[in-house]
């Protein structure tokens, strides 16, 4: 492989205004725990969130802060201090870098916005549909603040989402509303919950025309983009700034499109990326794809926020079959037959395999998905060994020897 060429990344003008949107957010969540204007509520970040808001609480995802205590490079330092209360160090590394954020109370909001700590929850409300860690993270803190913590329970690896599926979640929706009123000092409003739910199928539609950008050739935007720009689409949805933002967004792609200009310079190869990101090596992951001339253009992990299923005329079972269909919960048939219709969507050579060492759930090559879908497709894969959060399980020598050794692979035989 030659030298490594220095990497053209093409900016994203409107980064500015989904900053601003994104400080907006943590700003007024920062005044609603201190002043107590609205109370707050943590939930999962494929939870019920609509219901909070239609509640009237401000809500936090603790996932979403500990991908920014990984993309801060944090997170190696704060994980010892969860696995000294407990917690292995083989658990979810979004748990434990958050836990050793509290413990330790340093939180990336401060350099980035200047709040203090994270908002102290009234309620704890998860959804088991990506894994158990974050019913046992939010137990943690239920014990630690002493504070109400309840949830939905997701049905397991299915095929399909049966009607069965979707009457027993959407009842363990409806039963959370009593409680958190409770707490909350709102009465239920259906139609507030309609008018957010159709919100937030608008933003999260916006966001899956947005990734839908990157079937051209060459693509206007990456994976690596991806993992930054999805930010509203996890905390605003539900909100008209989400929406606001991806029609500027999408707007700017689709102009990308009509002059042929890519994200990657001189875009050669294209790349699938499944699993998790590899938080603290963002930037460097894509400068090294860049400068092989390769755009990794879509993934399994950005497309989880897309929620068609949405309806506001049947609120209640919409959000529960939106909720359950999601990727990382299904079974190995269903998550097979998702991705080679990525494959043919995206006009995929090749597909990268993050093998998570603390994210199992979300880690799709450790029984054998990634050979049966290169036998039946043709498409060659290479798993990457690594982790979300934790850094001290990332080798980038490595990495970058076993990308640029696909590339010359993937070259070899075109």
């Amino acid at each position: 492989m030659a030298e490594q060429k220095i990497a053209k990344r093409k900016k994203i003008e409107a980064t500015e205004l989904m900053n601003k949107y994104m400080a907006d957010y943590f700003l007024d969540l920062d005044r609603c725990s201190k002043t107590g204007e609205k109370k707050v509520a943590w939930c999962t970040s494929v939870g019920p969130a609509e219901l909070l808001h239609s509640l009237g609480f401000a809500v936090h995802y603790p996932e979403n802060h500990g991908a920014m205590l990984g993309a801060t490079r944090m997170a190696s330092d704060l994980i010892p201090f969860a696995n000294a209360l407990g917690y292995s160090p083989d658990i979810c590394s979004y748990l434990t870098a958050d836990i050793g954020s509290y413990v330790t109370n340093n939180t990336p909001l401060t350099k980035a916005y200047g709040i203090e700590k994270v908002p102290k929850p009234d309620v704890l409300v998860f959804d088991t549909n990506q894994c158990r860690d974050v019913q046992d993270w939010m137990a943690w803190y239920s014990r630690e603040l002493n504070v109400p913590m309840m949830g939905v329970y997701a049905p397991k690896y299915p095929d399909e989402i049966t009607e069965t599926h979707v009457r027993s979640m959407a009842k363990q929706t409806e039963d959370l509303v009593k409680p958190l009123e409770e707490i909350s000092g709102h009465k239920f409003d259906i139609d507030k919950l309609r008018e957010i739910l159709k919100l937030s199928r608008e933003c999260t539609e916006l966001w899956g025309k947005v990734l839908r950008t990157a079937s051209s050739k060459p693509s206007p935007l990456t994976f690596f983009d991806g993992t930054i720009h999805m930010g509203p689409a996890v905390v605003l949805r539900g909100t008209t700034q989400a929406i606001n933002y991806y029609k500027v967004l999408l707007k700017e792609l689709e102009e990308r499109v009509a002059n042929s200009e890519g994200a990657v310079e001189n875009e050669k190869f294209r790349l699938y990326w499944d699993g998790m990101p590899i938080w603290g090596r963002i930037r460097a992951h894509s400068e090294l794809f860049a400068s092989l001339n390769t755009c990794v253009m879509a993934s399994t992990y950005c497309n989880s926020w897309i929620f068609s299923a949405f309806d506001e005329n049947d609120p209640f079972n919409s959000m529960a079959r939106a909720y359950a269909e999601i990727f990382i919960v299904r079974s190995e048939d269903s998550k097979e037959k998702y991705i080679k219709n990525m494959i043919d969507f995206y006009h995929i050579d090749g597909i990268i395999y993050h093998d998570s060492k603390t994210c199992p759930a979300n880690s799709n090559c450790r029984y054998g998905m990634h050979k049966r879908i290169e036998m039946k497709t043709g498409v060659p894969s290479l798993v990457i060994n690594g982790d979300l959060n934790d850094m001290r399980l990332v080798s980038d020598e490595q990495t970058k020897t076993n990308v640029e050794a696909f590339i010359e692979q993937l070259e070899e035989n075109r």
